[in-house]
């Protein structure tokens, strides 16, 4: 499968890396041809590795994950290009953070909205899906980072795009049963403020290796 994956930083490099080691072609989109970060990530990463412009990147891929910062990511999937996004599942993985005011960030869109659904407002044509944005980047591609069971979260409107995402997921190593469905894009907005609590976690825990486990 052909993916792009947009952003340079930790979490696109650790999904890019992941799915090469899969066996997938990659292209690594930032906002210039050149990047660095991107152009050595490509290097490193082997023949099934290429980078270029967010456009470049989207035209190439079967699907699309979105690993750019969440008030930047607007923008960089308008460089994308929304014909490059028409029809095709987009991953959504960023977060609303708001670091304008210092650490712990706020979130820039809340209760009322998400940046899920801005996403899928701004490009009705792709098929937005929300996930792997409650956890740290090491762990959405290596579960077993985190000890026993925990769960990852998913939700969208397009049913197909859904269970596409979930198949990628278990080729990450999140078992079926982990997976579970909220429903609608709106649920973003839940899964989009848990990181409050998150970023809490990991100060108090003095660890990012940590995930949720929801026992009923």
């Amino acid at each position: 499968m052909k993916v792009a994956v947009l952003g340079t930083g930790m979490v696109g490099k650790a999904i890019a890396t992941k799915l090469v080691s899969l066996g997938h072609e990659v292209t690594m989109g930032s906002r210039s041809a050149g990047n660095e970060e991107a152009s050595g990530w490509a290097s490193e990463a082997g023949d099934r590795a290429r980078h270029g412009t967010f456009a470049d990147a989207a035209g190439a891929g079967d699907i699309v994950v979105n690993c750019t910062a969440g008030a930047r990511s607007l923008d960089a999937l308008r460089a994308a290009g929304e014909p490059n996004l028409a029809g095709k599942v987009l991953i959504d993985v960023a977060n609303p953070l708001d670091f304008s005011h210092g650490m712990p960030p706020t979130l820039s869109v809340a209760n009322t909205d998400s940046l899920g659904e801005q996403i899928q407002r701004a490009f009705p044509d792709a098929k937005v899906v929300k996930a792997l944005n409650t956890m740290r980047c090491d762990v959405m591609v290596d579960p077993g980072r985190v000890p026993g069971e925990h769960d990852v979260f998913v939700c969208g409107d397009h049913e197909q795009a859904k269970r596409e995402v979930r198949e990628l997921l278990r080729s990450f190593g999140w078992a079926d049963d982990s997976v579970i469905d909220l429903g609608a894009i709106s649920s973003a907005r839940g899964t989009e403020g848990y990181l409050l609590l998150w970023l809490r976690l990991w100060e108090a825990l003095g660890t990012a290796d940590l995930n949720i486990k929801v026992v009923r």
